[in-house]
């Protein structure tokens, strides 16, 4: 268990450092983009994008 918590958490690393080193530019964009909305509206998106990862690692076990 403890095992597969350490892999899940160094894809995670993985998939956001790949993300920083292949498109900078667009990160920069899309953290502006996050900036304007508001705090509320942040907090929904991030809920729904958890709820999202639930339910692909509830599919795929």
């Amino acid at each position: 268990m403890i095992s597969q918590l350490i892999i899940a958490l160094g894809l995670v690393a993985v998939i956001e450092g790949l993300v920083i080193a292949l498109a900078p530019k667009r990160l920069e964009e899309a953290v502006k983009f996050l900036n304007k909305l508001p705090v509320e509206q942040r907090r929904y998106l991030g809920l729904a994008i958890m709820a999202l990862g639930v339910l692909v690692i509830w599919i795929a076990t």
